[in-house]
């Protein structure tokens, strides 16, 4: 009911129920409330779901384009044949629209699970926006496109073994376009996702990314040259491929030597992490063994007094001499010192032996960081010169090793 009324506000400048479908009621009070009512008999705690569709302010929408989102959102939200209301609103001298379907799946008496719904409409939104040649609002930009200038070594290396999708790449210049409206935004906005805006040396302007390759912006923007210059009305103020190229190249070398030492910074503290730990642990093993060796000696010493004990005193201890008894107790006496020996031996050994282990474990692991870090050096290295050469005219772009190359690109 509160929906129902909320969407019936009289403080609309105009407002229309263009749709109600699917339910008994024709009016959007009782429409919603039946709605209500059938989830009662479910668990669903949320039985609708509503949307709003706000086009930009100076467009001029036609309602049919209005129906075509709301079916693509029903579709792809999985909430086909549902019970829906749909409704105008003219306010402040702006159209929009209201959606409302009913979650509830009256066959199954049960909720349609929604997943995901932000990224689904998003995505449907940013389709629009393109299809209609709207201004793409830079909130619309994909997050995992922005900036690439901005990584991690991490980054940095499962780019080169991975390489780009020429789709991905499309896309993210036709936002770029769709979201500018004139030289300056544009620039802006391509800087921001790790393009830069230049005068081409054969077609009239591209766009260069950090690996320094080049795109036709009309090409991949689907755009014609012409409204391309439309556009981009100082053609002068931008740099030529060979003064961007060398630009994005230093500041390509500025950022892996910045990563560089940050790799090298984070290496030697994991490495002094771990020889202090291998210290804490030679202390510990000393103190274990000399633990042991305290040991071993107090039962020595008692297991002495045990053997001493087995002789007798005096007059007796003549008789044992006569009868022989007393080389049987010599002979008992040294025979469990020697295994007593080997048994004290043992433990020692079975001591050290888990006591290298212990250390062997914390040795691999800074083994295992030295070579990490090799890798790690050459391939930054090899890179930083790559780019050196790019910043001296000695090479176009940016080459990925034949293990590291990804699919390729037809520019």
């Amino acid at each position: 009911k509160n929906l129902a009324l909320h969407l019936l506000k009289a403080e609309n400048e105009q407002v229309e129920i263009h749709e109600i479908r699917g339910f008994v009621s024709d009016d959007l009070v009782s429409a919603l409330n039946e709605s209500y009512a059938i989830s009662r008999g479910t668990k669903a705690r949320k039985h609708l779901f509503s949307l709003s569709l706000n086009p930009p302010k100076d467009e001029n929408v036609p309602t049919p384009v209005f129906e075509d989102a709301i079916n693509r959102v029903e579709t792809k939200l999985g909430l086909e044949g549902q019970s829906r209301a749909i409704v105008f609103h003219v306010k402040n001298g702006r159209r929009h629209c209201h959606a409302v379907w009913s979650r509830i799946n009256t066959e199954e008496m049960k909720a349609i699970h929604l997943s995901h719904t932000k990224l689904k409409l998003m995505e449907i939104s940013r389709e629009l926006y393109l299809e209609q040649g709207w201004s793409m609002p830079k909130g619309f930009i994909r997050k995992q496109d922005r900036n690439p200038n901005n990584f991690t070594l991490a980054q940095w290396q499962q780019a080169k073994r991975t390489g780009q999708k020429a789709g991905d790449i499309k896309g993210l210049l036709r936002d770029c376009w769709a979201a500018s409206d004139n030289q300056t935004s544009l620039q802006a906005t391509l800087k921001e996702n790790g393009y830069v805006l230049a005068k081409g040396d054969r077609r009239s302007f591209v766009v260069i990314d950090q690996n320094c390759e080049v795109y036709s912006l009309p090409k991949w923007t689907n755009q014609k040259t012409r409204d391309v210059r439309a556009r981009i009305k100082d053609k002068e103020a931008l740099p030529d491929v060979a003064t961007a190229k060398a630009s994005i190249a230093e500041h390509m070398q500025e950022r892996l030597n910045s990563l560089k030492q940050h790799h090298e910074s984070a290496i030697e503290l994991r490495r002094s992490e771990l020889k202090n730990k291998l210290s804490v642990l030679h202390a510990q093993h000393k103190q274990e063994r000399l633990h042991l060796d305290e040991m071993q000696e107090e039962r020595q010493k008692q297991e002495v007094q045990v053997r001493q004990d087995r002789y007798q005193r005096g007059w007796k201890a003549l008789f044992e001499i006569v009868t022989g008894r007393s080389r049987a107790i010599a002979k008992q006496n040294e025979a469990e010192y020697y295994l007593s020996c080997q048994r004290d031996r043992t433990e020692k050994d079975n001591l050290i032996f888990q006591q290298l282990e212990q250390t062997n474990q914390l040795q691999q692991r800074m083994d295992r960081i030295d070579r990490f870090s090799g890798r790690k050096r050459t391939s930054i290295e090899s890179d930083l010169n790559q780019y050196h050469e790019i910043k001296h005219g000695r090479q176009d772009h940016f080459v990925r090793s034949e293990k590291s190359k990804g699919p390729s690109l037809n520019r």
